[in-house]
């Protein structure tokens, strides 16, 4: 029994340590709209909350917007580079 209490918390390091963040950077010609509606549609980000990440992106040049395994990210950094937006996998 212990063993496997062992092994379900390696297993759990390792899956946090998988996780990775979805970042997206300020740029010149995407509309704060644009940018909020994306982060809606896109990440399934609350409104009110896509509004503050679209603030904090434009006063702080990124922000996180979505945390996960490189697997749950890349369709997810494919749609916004799709929509023009500058986004990395950090």
């Amino acid at each position: 029994m212990v063993k496997e209490k062992t092994i379900n918390i390696t297993e759990k390091k390792n899956q946090l340590t998988d996780l990775k963040e979805l970042v997206l950077f300020n740029d010149d010609f995407n509309t704060f709209d644009f940018v909020t509606e994306t982060l809606i549609d896109v990440c399934g980000i609350e409104p009110l909350q896509a509004e503050q990440i679209t603030l904090i992106v434009h006063y702080k040049g990124k922000c996180g917007v979505k945390h996960g395994t490189l697997e749950e990210l890349k369709p997810v950094y494919n749609e916004m580079i799709n929509r023009r937006l500058t986004v990395s996998i950090e």
